[in-house]
């Protein structure tokens, strides 16, 4: 049952259903109305496809500007059509491409613009003997459609994509926190990969970010015009707060990684200082990678991001103060450490990791 629930809230599962209901609804719609019109009443599920998309902003978003490009379209055929009666078919059809394309450059009318030269073509192909009566059916069909999907996508369970959103979250975590593991690893045994390797590792976790972010804006759109909004404004509200804060740490996480690659600070000497420096920097970032795999808390008693919070700010303790003890100023291994010190202490402070 639980599958079956998770396949249900995927988005191309709840699009097919609100497409297949739209669809129907305007083609029996359709069939109702006078002959004139329910004989082409196929082009209103046409226009109910056109305008079922994941959110309802971007649904009314489709719908107006599919319309609006086709009766665009519609009216550059017949004006030139008009205008070169006297000239080959073949001028007048190239014409009246090249202005579609012309046309189809309006910013407004956004990834719906080709619609412009596809209604032109029609119009200029099939409609010229009557004009008014084509661009009644065809679009007039299609404006009921649309307007029959953008009613059902506001109806039936709008989606928030929250599902998406949340996987997506959780599989950067997963990455970013591996990464800092690696490192943690990597500093204890001496191994410190070459920056090369670490870049690759880190486009891997950039595509995740890319992910990441992009399910994010989307679940801010789907909160336009959305009636389940209200209902899951705290879901929302987390899905952005954890989005932007492990985009933040990825930054300065970025930044650790080239200061442990390139300088290896536990390697240029600090040892000299005090022969736990490795460790004492491994701590700091295992413990950062715990908290990062830890985002809430579960309740108002002792859990176990209290325990990650109080090791990862323990373990930064331990490395501020082997700073702070230290008379090495002028190594350059000395200075990075310092620099890993603080983007720990940053990302914890992005990440709300303080004791309760």
């Amino acid at each position: 049952m639980r599958e079956f629930v998770g396949v249900v809230r995927r988005p191309w599962v709840q699009r097919g259903v609100r497409a297949s209901v739209a669809a129907g609804l305007a083609w029996q719609i359709a069939v109702l109305l006078p002959a004139t019109l329910s004989d082409y009443a196929y082009y209103a599920p046409l226009g109910a496809v056109i305008a079922v998309h994941p959110t309802v902003a971007d649904s009314a978003g489709a719908a107006w500007r599919t319309v609006a490009a086709m009766f665009l379209g519609f009216g550059l055929a017949v004006g030139v059509y008009e205008v070169t009666r006297g000239v080959p078919n073949a001028f007048t059809i190239a014409l009246i491409v090249a202005l579609a394309i012309v046309v189809e450059q309006w910013r407004l009318l956004r990834e719906q613009a080709s619609w412009v030269s596809f209604a032109a073509v029609l119009m200029i192909t099939i409609g010229t003997d009557d004009p008014a009566a084509y661009v009644l059916r065809y679009g007039g069909l299609t404006l009921l459609g649309a307007v029959v999907g953008v009613a059902v996508t506001t109806a039936l369970f709008p989606p928030m994509l929250l599902t998406v959103a949340v996987e997506r979250i959780a599989v950067t975590r997963g990455l970013l926190a591996v990464h800092l593991e690696d490192m943690a690893d990597a500093v204890r045994g001496g191994t410190v990969p070459d920056p090369d390797d670490w870049a690759e590792r880190g486009t891997r976790l950039d595509r995740a970010l890319d992910r990441m972010r992009t399910a994010e804006v989307q679940v801010e759109r789907a909160r336009r015009a959305n009636p389940r909004a209200a209902r899951w404004q705290g879901s929302a509200s987390r899905v952005r707060e954890q989005s932007r804060a492990l985009d933040r740490v990825a930054v300065l996480v970025d930044d650790l990684t080239d200061l442990v690659a390139e300088f290896q600070p536990h390697r240029r000497g600090l040892d000299r200082v005090d022969d736990g420096t490795g460790w004492v920097l491994a701590d700091a970032l295992s413990g950062l990678a715990a908290v990062v795999r830890i985002p809430y808390h579960s309740g108002p008693e002792r859990d176990s991001r209290d325990d990650a919070v109080d090791t990862a700010l323990g373990a930064l303790d331990r490395l501020t103060h082997l700073l702070r003890a230290s008379e090495v100023p002028d190594d350059e291994g000395f200075f990075a450490l310092g620099a890993v010190t603080v983007g720990v202490r940053r990302s914890l402070h992005v990440l709300e990791a303080h004791p309760r």
